[in-house]
């Protein structure tokens, strides 16, 4: 059996997408619309609010493509909070003109493959906030979540661990070529989800996506093991933007 990788672990992640019924959103009347409206916004202004309190970090954004409409990025300490914030956002009137096309539960997560040996992330204000980060303010955010491949010659889990290490100093030699244009968060999802990892990418230029992700692809740990969930962009999204779109879709 080959040597399982240590892992560190910080905040749960819970990538909530929504899906809006415009149909029924237009059906409502103005008045239920305003009150909508007026939940909504109380409601993401309590989940931001919890980075304040330095208990987790929240950031909203809106999805481009067919996929979802909406996407909340949630951090919290516990997976009950998540779940406290599911449970939060369900009960709005706004909920009930939405669906939930997916949603992806993970942890964020730093691998020994990474980090040095005797290191205490926790302890060490570096990597304590990569643990525990706040949402970057970038203007655009990319998700996909991903797995190692298990195929017969191909099989990450069967290979020695120093080969691993090896190949996986490699692979993070790119993202660190990317420093100050993307920042990237790791979450770990086995048994927690489908997936064994979410990855979640953010920067002021959505082609620094595609960038990375294709020089990231021909590095032998994408190009051997790696296998890729669907990927969902989107537009960091402020309060002003959110009320705007709502209302343009009943003028609309």
């Amino acid at each position: 059996m080959s040597e399982a990788v240590k892992t560190y672990e910080g905040w749960y992640a819970y990538h909530d997408f929504r899906k809006i019924d415009w149909n029924r959103w237009k059906s409502l009347s103005p008045e239920k619309r305003e009150e909508a409206t007026r939940e909504l916004l109380e409601v993401l202004r309590e989940f931001a609010s919890v980075e304040e309190k330095g208990g987790g970090s929240f950031g909203q954004y809106a999805v481009f493509g067919h996929k979802a409409d909406l996407l909340f990025i949630h951090f919290r300490p516990t997976l009950d909070e998540l779940n406290e914030v599911k449970w939060r956002f369900d009960k709005t009137a706004f909920a009930d003109v939405t669906s939930a096309p997916t949603s992806f539960i993970s942890v964020v997560e730093l691998s020994a493959y990474t980090v040095p040996p005797g290191t205490d992330p926790l302890s060490d204000p570096a990597f304590r906030e990569r643990l525990q980060p706040s949402m970057p303010k970038a203007k655009y955010v990319c998700f996909y979540p991903m797995d190692k491949r298990r195929h017969l010659s191909d099989n990450w889990y069967m290979l020695p661990m120093e080969e691993r290490r090896k190949m996986m100093k490699s692979h993070g030699m790119i993202g660190r070529s990317y420093a100050g244009r993307v920042r990237q968060i790791i979450t770990g999802s086995i048994g927690l989800d489908d997936w064994e990892w979410g990855v979640s990418l953010f920067a002021d230029d959505p082609l620094t996506f595609k960038k990375i992700v294709t020089e990231m692809r021909f590095d032998e740990v994408s190009a051997r093991f790696g296998e890729f969930g669907p990927f969902y962009t989107g537009a960091r999204l402020t309060e002003e933007k959110l009320v705007s779109l709502l209302k343009e879709q009943i003028s609309g």
